[in-house]
């Protein structure tokens, strides 16, 4: 992690660390009182954030994965008090196939981050809130070991045996919508009447699709290996009917990595969304 990074935009200037990058950079303004929303990616340099995983379903690609993009991911999460997961991820990490536990990691890595929470008097760790429609998943002990809070953001008709199991293992059900999937805007709602304020999206990119479709994405970090990849199925980073109305950003910064995965170099850019 020592070799710095170069910012290229707003401003150019001379390298700097790239610890501490997202850390200690300002996420919303501070009178924003609303729920602030953001996600994150890692893509290829053709957009494919994800292949098939040799289990089922998708996974990061291992040509793009990489440790100062985890670190930096780690760091966003650092700002969180809830992340925005799903039930395939559950499913995963109690099948031992996840990528990792949800940030913010226990080692001596991240040391600093949980000392920063600390000082902004931040649980130790974010809670979680997992959207799903068929209830279909585990609830990780390990997850509540941690003394995180557990909520299942669902439709308004989820099945009342699936719902009851998950109660009883822990988790805290939360109908939002008006049909049997969780709907963007009410699931904002719900969350900001909960009092999260700060809300990190670590999910698919169908859930991507949902949050954007209801205009609550405030900001966007995506990290770009400059590799091309190929491949079919191809998954982006958003996925789902076309938007009625695109999704507009605008660049708030972007950084240089020339010491990418096997030296081939990446950008970390984050976008705002544009208002007025």
């Amino acid at each position: 992690m020592s070799e710095p990074i170069t910012p290229l935009y707003p401003k150019p200037a001379g390298p700097r660390p790239l610890q501490g990058c997202y850390l200690e950079a300002p996420l919303a303004p501070p009178e924003r009182r609303a729920p602030f929303v953001y996600a994150n990616f890692v893509a290829s340099l053709d957009g494919r954030i994800s292949v098939p995983a040799p289990n089922g379903g998708q996974t990061v690609p291992h040509s793009i994965a990489n440790p100062r993009d985890w670190r930096l991911l780690q760091e966003l999460a650092g700002h969180a008090d809830l992340l925005l997961s799903s039930g395939r991820y559950l499913r995963e990490l109690d099948a031992g196939s996840a990528q990792d536990i949800l940030p913010v990691g226990e080692g001596a890595a991240f040391a600093d981050i949980r000392q920063w929470r600390a000082r902004e008097g931040l649980a130790p760790q974010p809670d979680v809130a997992v959207f799903s429609a068929s209830l279909d998943f585990p609830v990780p002990q390990r997850l509540l070991d941690q003394g995180r809070r557990l909520i299942v953001l669902t439709g308004d008709r989820p099945e009342a045996g699936r719902a009851r199991r998950l109660e009883a293992a822990g988790a805290c059900i939360v109908r939002v919508g008006s049909g049997p999937r969780p709907q963007g805007a009410a699931l904002h709602e719900a969350l900001a009447g909960l009092g999260y304020r700060r809300i990190y999206g670590v999910t698919g990119p169908y859930v991507l699709h949902t949050l954007l479709a209801a205009g609550v994405v405030d900001s966007l970090f995506l990290t770009t290996v400059h590799r091309m990849l190929g491949g079919k199925p191809f998954t982006t980073p958003c996925e789902g009917e076309l938007l009625a109305a695109p999704a507009d950003f605008r660049l708030r910064w972007l950084y240089l990595d020339a010491a990418g995965p096997d030296g081939v170099t990446q950008t970390f850019a984050r976008y705002d969304r544009r208002t007025g």
